[in-house]
């Protein structure tokens, strides 16, 4: 019995490859993509990236102005995670199985947050362009509404894998709904939302240079401008910029989580 098991596993695995490896070569064949080619532009690559891309004295003269926009673009990023984890939070609890009110407003949370998720930042920033033009207000607004999308989902597993029991618990001994959240849902949560809200910082500052790109601001901008003038070794600088504060921010993060988890 056990033999049939594992090897009707077997065999749905190997039909699982082999369909993958189908529309991978589908794919190559349709838009005419040669791996042989591409393997083989790879050191020739490499070598121009030595030899162009990396900064000089004359590009640190642009260091300030650089560190100027990757400090706008780090305060957008924290500014709409930390926003949208606030509106988040209620509609999280609006929609969790644990603390819905009714059923009509858990769809109405989980629908609302489905389609925020689902829409790339990269179409939220050019959809908003034709609202708010090219403004740091347009990548703020994109950047808000994927990370509320975003946490507002994942506040709501937190919420009904953790606060379930203490819930429960509350709720037999007559608590009403409002205390029940004040003293059971957001104590016990609060720990796993945090985590999450620092992910998302990191996750936007990360996204903020391609929304920086397609709006005309922040740090994206100036990556954006140097490299159409050909100003690579300005450009790598900007690259470079932006690996430090990712890195500076994941350090904090980590940081954080270990003392609050």
């Amino acid at each position: 019995m056990q033999g049939n098991f594992f090897l009707k596993k077997r065999i749905q695995s190997s039909i699982i490859l082999a369909v993958l490896l189908l529309v991978t070569y589908g794919a190559m064949t349709l838009t005419e993509f040669s791996l042989a080619d591409g393997l083989e532009s790879i050191p020739a690559a490499i070598q121009w990236g030595f030899s162009n891309f990396y900064p000089t004295a004359e590009s640190l003269e642009n260091l300030p102005s650089i560190l100027e926009k990757i400090v706008e673009t780090l305060l957008i990023s924290i500014a709409s995670a930390t926003t949208a984890s606030v509106f988040a939070v209620f509609f999280a609890i609006a929609g969790s199985k644990t603390t819905k009110v009714n059923g009509f407003f858990a769809v109405i949370s989980r629908g609302i947050a489905t389609l925020f998720r689902n829409i790339d930042v990269a179409a939220w920033a050019m959809i908003l362009l034709f609202s708010f033009g090219q403004s740091s207000l347009t990548g703020y607004f994109a950047l808000f509404f994927v990370s509320f999308g975003f946490l507002t989902r994942a506040f709501m597993e937190t919420i009904d894998e953790v606060g379930a029991g203490a819930v429960e618990a509350l709720q037999a001994t007559g608590a009403g709904y409002f205390t029940v959240i004040v003293h059971s849902v957001i104590p016990s949560s609060i720990p796993q939302m945090i985590s999450w809200s620092l992910f998302m910082v990191e996750t936007n500052i990360r996204s903020a240079t391609l929304v920086g790109i397609l709006t005309g601001t922040g740090i994206g901008f100036s990556f954006d401008l140097y490299y159409k003038s050909l100003n690579y070794n300005s450009a790598s600088l900007v690259v470079i910029t932006i690996v430090v504060s990712i890195l500076l921010i994941e350090i904090i993060s980590n940081y954080v989580r270990r003392v609050i988890l």
